[in-house]
């Protein structure tokens, strides 16, 4: 089944007293819209009129209350206080449910005795920039594949602005082949010793537990895992014994087979289940939340309605708790949606789809055009901030 479009009575939108009660209380969901910035939103929480998103300069006006029935999901938006009530009247373990993504959806994502996340503040949206040391990744394959032209382009990002360098050593590209990891470790270790040396924050973009010790051993503060800490068993023992920070990403299927026809019940509420299950696991394996990010997975197993759904919902992650992180640039559905342009053609729509998402509070967007990136933030930031 493919995903869903949310039911509406004919000529309105769903009121609150229309959603059926949740069966399960995992069947609950709160996403935050209408959002606000700058004095406009300092006004409107001051009055009673919005929330504060996540701690940040953003406030949202309306919620909107997702369902699951075995039919699909019931979607209704509301006033914050309208939603109140409405929980009220829920069985306790429903309640409780709503009560804390509501509660995660207005606190920072960063606990009092975290100020930073992998040292830095999110009180700015991060960029973090990519530094691929392949021969074979979709958008740069082969232009940074030695170790001195992958440490030249990630001092170059550094230069340009970018708050992480992502190091990493396999293409996982739809269709892509795996890679040794003791060849994926040759390739990153002296990179990201030397941008590390170099003063950087540096994550692994690695799915192999012996390449993420070794890149921690080398200097990397941040594990960047496309299976969410689940491609290899010893995954989460190694981040957990670290005591680094996470990005767990969504992602149905494996590189070589995700984008054959992937499918979701309802893809948005497929992708937060998926990502929450994982956060489990970690904080079970003893990675507490305030050292993890998430990221839905951008183009990992998803058709282009389903990428587009999730950037257009993208706000709901932050019922998570975590700090989210998007990773767009130059990716195929750009340019499914534009004139089929080829990956480096694509910095226009990697930056309108990005900005999209900081609108909607995303803290860390992953790319290849730091600079360009940059310079969209500091506008961005200047009109609507």
């Amino acid at each position: 089944m493919t995903s869903t479009v949310p039911m509406t009575v004919p000529g309105a939108v769903p009121t609150l007293a229309l959603l059926p009660p949740p069966v399960r209380p995992a069947d609950l969901y709160l996403r935050p819209t209408a959002f606000l910035s700058g004095a406009e939103a300092d006004r409107a929480v001051a009055a009673g009129q919005a929330l504060r998103l996540a701690g940040s300069g953003f406030a949202f006006a309306l919620l909107e209350v997702a369902v699951r029935t075995p039919e699909g999901s019931v979607r209704a938006i509301a006033p914050a206080d309208a939603v109140r009530d409405w929980m009220a009247g829920l069985e306790p373990a429903a309640a409780r449910r709503a009560a804390v993504l509501l509660a995660a959806l207005t606190t920072p994502p960063l606990t009092v005795g975290e100020p930073a996340w992998a040292g830095l503040g999110l009180g700015r949206p991060l960029i973090q920039g990519i530094v691929n040391v392949t021969p074979d990744s979709f958008s740069d394959g082969g232009d940074h594949a030695d170790s001195a032209a992958a440490v030249a382009h990630g001092r170059a990002l550094l230069e340009a602005g970018a708050d992480i360098l992502d190091v990493g050593g396999e293409s996982t590209r739809p269709g892509a082949q795996p890679v040794d990891p003791a060849e994926e470790a040759a390739r990153v270790v002296p990179v990201i010793r030397a941008l590390a040396e170099a003063g950087a924050v540096v994550s692994v973009d690695t799915r192999r537990a012996s390449v993420m010790r070794s890149a921690l051993a080398a200097g990397a503060r941040i594990v960047n895992d496309i299976t969410a800490l689940a491609g290899d068993p010893d995954s989460l023992t190694v981040a957990a014994a670290a005591g680094c920070p996470v990005v767990l990403m969504h992602m149905q299927g494996e590189p070589g087979t995700m984008q054959q026809d992937p499918q979701y019940r309802d893809v948005v509420l497929d992708v937060f289940d998926g990502l929450e299950e994982r956060l489990l696991a970690a904080e079970a394996a003893g990675i507490p939340r305030h050292r993890i990010a998430v990221d839905p997975g951008i183009g990992f197993g998803k058709t282009v309605e389903h990428n587009l759904a999730l950037l257009r919902q993208v706000g709901i992650f932050h019922a998570l708790g975590c700090p989210v992180l998007v990773g767009l640039s130059r990716k195929r559905f750009i340019a499914s949606l534009s004139r089929g342009e080829e990956p480096k053609q694509r910095l226009p729509g990697s930056l309108a789809a990005g900005l999209a998402t900081l609108s909607q509070g995303v803290q860390i967007l992953r790319v290849h055009d730091v600079a360009e990136t940059w310079q969209a933030r500091a506008v961005w930031g200047s009109i609507g901030l």
